[in-house]
């Protein structure tokens, strides 16, 4: 439930946002995601957070962070960090956790309702804090993909669950053929 006077802010864990459309079958069109909700509210602010491998030369997530930095979405940024893993696997870490969670609390005291795009469960008491400063939150996830993209407990924190499957014909767009993967993107871990 959304209320045309309502200060919005959308926090996207980019990552975790990326594999539940993957999940879905679809691409996340930005730009109809951000003008679909200042259609719902007052959109005050549009975060994006991700982590980028510093250093390969061309990393395949490079163009949507310009795009979207260039788009009315505030960019959160880190180095990701990349190691080798027990069996010698090469995996990368960027988790944002921290980074989204400070930010939210921030502006918790000028918005009346946050959504949050992950279906993270480290996000619960995140979400029970704004919820006691008297923020709204929505969450936008998925059950629908096996396994389901959102944790139970998250899920049954949040004032409203928004499914991303029913927003694919309002944000989303056909996969594209062939598809470059963000280096490590299914490696990325959400610990």
């Amino acid at each position: 439930m959304f209320y045309r006077d309502e200060r919005l802010a959308l926090f996207i864990d980019g990552s975790n946002l990326y594999a539940a459309a993957k999940a879905l079958g679809f691409d996340i069109d930005y730009k109809l995601l951000r003008q679909e909700f200042m259609r719902r509210g007052k959109l005050l602010r549009a975060f994006y957070y991700t982590a980028l491998l510093e250093n390969d030369e061309y990393s395949p997530i490079r163009p949507l962070v310009d795009w979207l930095h260039y788009n009315g979405f505030s960019m959160v940024t880190k180095p990701a960090k990349e190691y080798i893993d027990s069996q010698g696997r090469r995996k990368v870490k960027g988790n944002m956790d921290i980074e989204l969670t400070v930010d939210a609390m921030e502006l918790a005291p000028h918005v009346d309702h946050v959504v949050l795009f992950s279906g993270d469960g480290d996000f619960r008491p995140l979400v029970e804090s704004l919820q006691r400063s008297g923020v709204r939150v929505s969450v936008v996830s998925t059950i629908r993909s096996q396994p389901p993209m959102i944790a139970d407990e998250l899920r049954r924190q949040a004032d409203n669950f928004i499914e991303l499957d029913e927003l694919k014909e309002v944000i989303g767009r056909p996969p594209r053929d062939p598809r470059p993967e963000p280096a490590g993107a299914d490696e990325l871990s959400r610990d």
